[in-house]
């Protein structure tokens, strides 16, 4: 007879308190992810903050009370002035090509997302992203060199390194299917997650003092290398099943596999198709994705923009500016997480509220503070803490529907986030151009056109997700469903 922990049937084993620490090797398997997507959005955001150094101006309108700090004919002296101490070539790029090169990250990656998840679910996630971020490192070094050959490679090069890192994104997931006991899935993925944030909080900061110091190379330079490095800690490290890890405790390893014994998890080759599109919670999440990532996406891309052209932020002050609402919703991405399984495992809330609630608030929230962004831009104090308290409350859908699809289908992980990625970055794709194209109209009124639209699309989705949303192990994804591909 094994002494090994006693299951629940619904809310998990009874462990010892030692296997629920932090120092375990799944949560240092959640650090190494998070430093991989550290890594992977300081490569996505490297360009955002670049442009602003890139380009031969930024077209400002005149705002009358826009800011009192610096007038923008002292910011535009400051920007030439920044520009010729850098030594760094710069390009005649409109505004409509400027959010095409921000788009076109995600132009082929929709392509990707869902062979890439199939294809890690069922032969294991560790090769798929390795080389998905060897590939976006490696080809983050040569976007200098892409640049001065001309837009049409830069774009090119952007558009496979969109694929390369969708490989990193969403493969990742099928890593949690073994590795994640049910009472810590929000935790650890929020752990992970919050790595996003956090490369785009340094990649702003340093960005802008690279770009002001070096010239704006260098920040592609750097998170190149810094991807080159996190290669080689994730191939000797990582390994796709705990059983197989020369490194676990045995009985860390007895946890694992106890908690995820009720639980269908085994991946197949087969796909129960046909069930999968008349699913309603399935949709549910494919709608919510698109729309919270259209948000998303605008904010991300435009950020830097914003607070350089409309509150006449100087280079520098773009970028610390620009990184505060990151490092924010770094520390709520993995609040938030927390309470989530805290809720869950004290028996507070269903998950399905859980995932609902957080959902809710996050979008609610996060949108109403954007609207009427426009109107506070004479208070560069007040614009920012609207961007902070925006990004703290959407960080709290990493632990609502954004997780949702590993609760409705555990053994479909990583097909269903490869699904979910193609409807993110379609939005990620359009979200920027529409942006751009508003903007280039009428600045002005492009801002409020932009953020208006963003949040009306953010809780038309809440509000499809709150009606159809659920959170049980769906039928079709439960072994004895025959209706496969």
């Amino acid at each position: 007879k094994v002494n090994g922990p006693r299951l629940r049937p619904r809310w998990g084993p009874s462990v010892p308190e030692s296997n629920k620490c932090l120092c375990s090797l799944r949560h240092g398997l959640a650090l190494i992810l998070q430093l991989c997507n550290f890594s992977i959005y300081t490569q996505q955001m490297n360009l955002s903050i670049a442009i602003t150094a890139m380009v031969n101006t930024t077209e400002a309108p005149s705002q009358p009370n826009a800011s009192t700090e610096r007038s923008p004919t002292d910011s535009q002296d400051y920007w030439n002035e920044t520009l010729r101490e850098s030594k760094a070539p710069v390009y005649n790029w409109t505004p409509e090509i400027q959010g095409i090169l921000l788009s076109s990250l995600n132009y082929g990656s929709f392509l990707a997302p869902i062979p890439t998840g199939y294809v890690a679910g069922v032969f294991g996630a560790k090769y798929v992203v390795g080389a998905g971020l060897l590939v976006s490192s490696v080809l983050t070094l040569f976007i200098p060199l892409a640049a001065d050959a001309g837009v049409a490679l830069l774009i090119v090069l952007r558009v496979i390194q969109g694929i390369a890192q969708v490989m990193v994104l969403t493969g990742q997931y099928s890593i949690w299917v073994k590795w994640a006991p049910p009472l810590e899935r929000s935790q650890l993925t929020t752990i992970a997650g919050s790595g996003s944030m956090l490369g785009t909080f340094l990649v702003l900061i340093a960005g802008g003092l690279l770009c002001q110091n070096l010239g704006w190379p260098y920040i592609f330079y750097l998170c190149g290398g810094i991807g080159c490095v996190c290669c080689l800690i994730w191939f000797p490290l990582v390994y796709d099943d705990p059983q197989n890890h020369p490194f676990i405790s045995t009985g860390e390893k007895r946890y694992i596999v106890c908690s995820l014994a009720h639980e269908d998890c085994a991946p197949g080759w087969s796909l129960p198709i046909g069930a999968m599109i008349k699913s309603l919670p399935l949709w549910a999440l494919v709608v919510s994705y698109f729309c919270e990532y259209w948000l998303f996406s605008t904010i991300m891309a435009y950020t830097p923009t914003y607070i350089s052209s409309v509150l006449q932020a100087n280079l520098r002050d773009s970028g610390i500016l620009s990184a505060l609402p990151f490092v924010v919703g770094c520390i709520c991405i993995i609040l938030g997480g927390l309470l989530a399984d805290f809720l869950l495992s004290r028996k507070i809330l269903r998950l399905v509220t859980i995932r609902k609630l957080f959902t809710a608030v996050g979008v609610l929230v996060s949108s109403g503070i954007l609207v009427p962004l426009p109107w506070v831009r004479s208070s560069r104090g007040t614009t920012m803490a609207f961007l902070v308290l925006s990004s703290t409350f959407s960080s709290l859908c990493e632990s609502g529907a954004l997780i949702n699809f590993m609760d409705i289908a555990p053994r479909y992980s990583g097909f269903l986030k490869g699904l979910l990625q193609v409807f993110s970055h379609i939005a990620a794709g359009v979200a920027p151009t529409v942006a751009g194209f508003f903007i280039s109209q009428d600045s002005e009124m492009g801002w409020r056109n932009v953020f208006l639209l963003a949040a009306g699309i953010d809780i038309g989705g809440l509000v499809f997700y709150l009606i159809f949303g659920r959170a049980e192990v769906q039928d079709w994804a439960k072994e004895q469903m025959l209706t496969h591909l």
